[in-house]
């Protein structure tokens, strides 16, 4: 291996971590996960929550890793779905401004929040589906 092919993939691995660990702070202080004097959760933290906040996160920093590899990048959209549902699901669903404004809070409550769990596996499931439908695309991944 050249110091250049070194060079690149050691950026490349920077780049997907600093993804990761930018979108695990991002959207775990901005859903309360991670305690935070700005932003107070109005739904009780649960240990799925956790679970998809951290596959989100990873799952973006094996795409963001995996793109870079090839030079014809698929999926962008999927991934973007992918981060959308995940937020979704470990978010707190009254403090949403967006489904607040569709919904009234007791819809979200009854309607919605049992169905996190069932949107956070979605997103993972897709996700993991995109990385591999990538990897098998990819002759250097």
């Amino acid at each position: 291996m050249t110091d250049a092919d070194r060079s690149g993939r050691q950026w490349r691995l920077l780049r997907s971590l600093g993804v990761g660990i930018g979108a695990f702070l991002l959207f775990g202080v901005v859903t309360g996960l991670l305690p935070n004097p700005i932003y107070v959760r109005m739904v009780e933290r649960t240990p799925a929550d956790y679970v998809f906040l951290v596959a989100t996160a990873a799952f973006a920093a094996a795409f963001v890793y995996q793109r870079s590899l090839t030079d014809d990048p698929i999926g962008d959209r999927f991934a973007a779905g992918g981060i959308v549902g995940g937020f979704l699901a470990f978010g707190c669903p009254i403090c949403n401004a967006v489904l607040l404004a569709l919904f009234s809070s007791s819809a979200l409550m009854t309607y919605f929040d049992p169905l996190r769990p069932l949107l956070g596996t979605v997103s993972v499931v897709a996700f993991a589906g995109l990385l591999v439908y990538q990897r098998r695309r990819c002759g250097r991944c």
